[in-house]
């Protein structure tokens, strides 16, 4: 293990530089509440995709699209380097630690590494799909035929989605927007995660936990949904003690709790605490919010995290209640693929710990395209103007950095 004192911004940058070049899969994040700046690459070009069993695995990160029935295509990116910044009171002078030095590098990759700093972007740019832009008219249709069929009986909840494209800016930075979304969202997971081979990089502020379990074995999970604007009409700032939530929000918010506590039962575990609900700040919105807890020590359940994550994915506030005819509506719907917006990614045994969170707030780089994704809970009380307002509101968490 080493550590350095230097401009580390700029490192990071050469690092991030590098590894792309080397066609070496990627991921930044910073977890919610916390400094510390995680840099991983796998020498891997292609990197696996596999069940997640976090007591079978090694030191990784993980990567997943929505639809992964069986749980067999999330894409692990093995830790073969990983560094951890610590944040001083600028960025000017952080510190880090090389946490892990594997045996044998890539001659070329350490030749980029000791080149000249650079801040300049690079994208590894593939011919692929790039989703148009959701018109109103075509979501406003969407959310209307899901309210018919919710109606009818054929569900309770959807939760449908939509994309919004912009140009990616010409000084458009990796590391410089990763750091700005940091200060920006210091209570959501900061991420950003390249896959050369697929020709696409993710960035995202998710506000949303799937699954964590801690180095004392602490097991947490939470129900989050309901949303509205975090300001009045006069753009002050409303406490979340004096919040107020309409009908729509609680039965939405009661929907994902309830099918948390059913998957618990379906496992036997009763010893667990909730806490809440209450009324949390994601950036420009309000969301309501309950965390389940189970000691996992306390009641030998050393693989619930593994359990919980095959039952709770997709959970029902990106996809809906029952689930199986949610996501079919989904799928027949949408008119675009969701690819990894909606699924899952985080840290997999890094440092004794493993932190699992929905792929929500983010967006897909490609192309010169930044796709950006947003969603909202229909249930039978939903307008369908007011669902594409809060759609709107959404994509400003991360389009704001983009003009």
């Amino acid at each position: 293990m080493t550590t350095t004192n230097l401009k580390t911004s700029t490192y990071r940058q050469t690092l991030w530089n590098a590894a792309l070049e080397s066609g070496f899969p990627t991921a930044m994040w910073r977890l919610p509440k916390q400094n510390d700046k995680h840099f991983l690459t796998s020498f891997l070009k292609n990197p696996e995709q596999i069940k997640i069993e976090f007591e079978e695995l090694g030191p990784g990160f993980a990567f997943s699209p929505f639809i992964n029935p069986d749980g067999n295509d999330t894409y692990f990116l093995k830790a073969d380097l990983h560094y951890i910044f610590s944040d001083a009171a600028t960025s000017e002078n952080e510190t880090f630690q090389e946490i892990i030095v594997p045996a044998s590098v890539d001659p070329d990759f350490i030749d980029l590494l000791n080149a000249q700093p650079s801040t300049k972007p690079f994208f590894s740019l593939k011919n692929g799909a790039v989703a148009n832009t959701t018109s109103s008219e075509e979501f406003i249709e969407e959310v209307n035929t899901a309210i018919n069929d919710i109606e009818a009986g054929k569900f309770k909840k959807v939760v449908l989605s939509r994309t919004k494209n912009f140009s990616i800016p010409t000084d458009f930075e990796i590391v410089t927007v990763f750091d700005k979304l940091c200060v920006a969202y210091p209570n959501a997971f900061v991420s950003v995660v390249s896959i050369p081979s697929l020709g696409m990089v993710w960035m995202g502020a998710s506000p949303e936990t799937l699954v964590s379990q801690d180095a004392q074995g602490i097991f947490r999970t939470m129900a989050l949904a309901g949303t509205q604007s975090a300001f009045d009409a006069d753009g002050n700032l409303i406490k979340p003690s004096e919040a107020l939530w309409r009908q729509k929000e609680i039965e939405e918010h009661a929907l994902v709790s309830r099918y948390i506590v059913s998957c618990l039962k379906k496992i036997r575990v009763r010893e667990f605490e909730e806490e809440g609900p209450k009324t949390v700040i994601a950036g420009n919105l309000m969301h309501l919010r309950m965390d389940f807890i189970v000691d996992t020590v306390e009641i030998n359940f050393p693989e619930m995290a593994t359990v919980m994550l095959d039952l709770l994915h997709p959970t029902s506030a990106v996809c809906g209640m029952p689930k199986e005819p949610a996501r079919q509506f989904i799928l027949a719907n949408e008119k675009y693929d969701r690819e990894f917006y909606s699924g899952f990614l985080g840290p997999v045994n890094i440092q004794q710990e493993s932190h699992i969170f929905v792929n929500l707030r983010t967006m897909k780089l490609q192309n010169g395209i930044a796709t950006l994704y947003a969603g909202c809970g229909i249930t039978a009380d939903s307008n369908a103007e007011k669902e594409w307002i809060e759609t709107e509101m959404k994509l400003q968490t991360l389009g704001k950095f983009l003009v």
